[in-house]
């Protein structure tokens, strides 16, 4: 996001009254928790959605990275309009937006239109969470900020782990429309809501140019990557279409960047590129952010085959819960500790602990309970919460006070990517090696806990990257304020900007 539609670059509160901080919160933080909530259950309804519809794994996984995809592209650039044009406007398109894709995906009667929404939702999503901190932000003041920071952020963390026990109550109750229109009719709700009670905001000395060609530049670079990743191992990794989307997402790269340094207000600002602790603590974020998401959807398709534990939706949210508890429940504790013992070793063993983790799932075989997965799941848990929180402060604490909400913006994109990619890479690997296995004559079972086993110790290996780039760390920061604990908070779903927002208030 740029520096002018972040917390870092807040504006004083335009009417201080407690109605519209009030309502600023309120639906601020019910959208937030929404968005998150609906984002996370989708990997949970998957199976349903597949056994209903017909349509496949390597189908259904575009559900997950499509979101993802646009959500990484779009980000920013929602921040941007809605500084040029409107935050409350913007708000309220992407709710409009939101309620559209849920009714498509309720009324979805094939994989593909399932993934057309979800694809919608990506872009509706990232318009709801730029614009409500931003809009959060201009209403509000001093503590009274922190404190609605903070509450923005458990509830993005809250919807994060709720989801996939609430996506499966939905599935048993209603079918896995369910959500959705429930989710349609939440967002609907917030529409006049908002309208009646949050003041409009904009940015006037923001340059009024978007760039729009960097948003479809980022789609060009991010989209055939993955569908070489997704489908590489199918067409061979040497195959013709393979290495024609790898060039595209490298000619699209070289692209992106010589717009970057034309255009007055670019996407990302390349100077950025040059600040080694930003590159790395971003790329921990990327690494983090795609293991969890990868690993979401993998537990999520072995859990509920009927050739393993054949759980239904709703156990399988339950049998998620310990994982999404853990993350949640580690955050806040993770920033005082970084401060006391040094940023490195925090992000060192939080990666340490995912890599052993993951390694722990590789070794599964088709006659594992659910109990045997438990010690991989909790030690991948505490090493994401050790991992993203401190990553997330760094990333925005190493630059400099006017910098940080591009910073910010680059971290946010960084989550995007990596949900999108490492998904893919999961998903693709999963599929693949089952077949493979299927083929040669092994039965599904143990099929499936060699396809689980193969996307495990790709996961190990990003995650042993992670350990290189905690290394870079530099081993003191900053002492924590109100807003390093947000921060925290919300890592699993947003970078919340890590400096004082009382040093960069502007007033209108």
């Amino acid at each position: 996001m740029t520096a002018r539609h972040v917390v870092s670059c807040c504006y004083p509160a335009m009417d201080s009254t407690k109605t519209k901080a009030g309502g600023v919160l309120g639906t601020a933080c019910l959208s937030t928790f929404v968005v998150n909530a609906n984002t996370s259950a989708v990997s949970i309804l998957l199976p349903s959605i597949g056994a209903d519809l017909g349509a496949s794994v390597e189908v259904l996984q575009w559900a997950v990275t499509g979101y993802m995809l646009v959500g990484a592209a779009t980000i920013v650039t929602s921040g941007a309009l809605g500084d040029v044009f409107g935050r409350r406007k913007m708000f309220v398109n992407g709710l409009i937006l939101f309620v559209a894709s849920c009714v498509l995906i309720a009324f979805a009667s094939s994989g593909w239109m399932v993934i057309a929404g979800r694809v919608v939702q990506g872009a509706a999503g990232a318009a709801i969470l730029a614009s409500g901190l931003s809009l959060l932000s201009a209403v509000t003041s001093g503590p009274a900020q922190m404190r609605s920071v903070s509450l923005w952020g458990a509830a993005a963390a809250g919807g994060a782990a709720a989801g996939p026990v609430l996506g499966g109550v939905l599935n048993e109750a209603t079918g896995w429309q369910g959500l959705f229109w429930i989710d349609a009719g939440i967002a609907a709700a917030c529409i006049p809501w908002v309208l009646r009670t949050v003041p409009e905001s904009r940015d006037p000395d923001r340059p009024r140019s978007i760039d729009f060609a960097g948003t479809v530049l980022i789609a060009a670079i991010l989209a055939p990557f993955v569908f070489a990743m997704t489908n590489g191992s199918k067409w061979g990794w040497f195959s013709a279409p393979t290495l024609v989307c790898l060039l595209i997402t490298v000619l699209a790269a070289f692209g992106f960047v010589a717009v970057e340094r034309r255009i007055p207000a670019p996407l990302v600002d390349l100077r950025l590129l040059r600040n080694v602790l930003l590159v790395g603590s971003t790329f921990a974020i990327l690494i983090g952010a795609g293991a969890i998401a990868g690993l979401s959807l993998l537990i999520s398709l072995y859990f509920q085959d009927p050739a393993t534990f054949g759980m239904s939706s709703l156990v399988a949210g339950l049998a998620c819960l310990p994982v999404a508890a853990v993350v949640v429940l580690v955050a806040p504790a993770v920033t005082p500790l970084a401060h006391k013992l040094g940023a490195r070793p925090v992000i060192v063993t939080g990666f340490v602990l995912m890599t052993a983790g993951f390694g722990f799932l590789a070794a599964v075989r088709e006659s594992w309970s659910y109990v045997l997965f438990l010690p991989g799941l909790l030690a991948i848990a505490i090493g994401l919460g050790l991992s993203n929180g401190p990553a997330s402060s760094i990333s925005t604490a190493a630059v400099s006070p006017e910098e940080v909400g591009s910073a910010s913006g680059i971290s946010n994109m960084a989550r995007y990517v990596g949900g999108a990619v490492l998904t893919a890479v999961a998903a693709g690997i999963y599929a693949s090696v089952t077949a493979s296995h299927v083929a040669s004559g092994a039965d599904q079972a143990a099929a499936l806990a060699a396809g689980f086993s193969r996307s495990s110790i790709a996961l190990a290996v990003f995650s042993a990257v992670g350990i290189l780039l905690g290394l870079l760390v530099a081993r003191r920061t900053p002492r924590p304020q109100a807003i390093h604990y947000a921060a925290a908070a919300a890592a699993t779903a947003h970078t919340v900007p890590a400096n004082p927002p009382e040093k960069a208030v502007r007033r209108t």
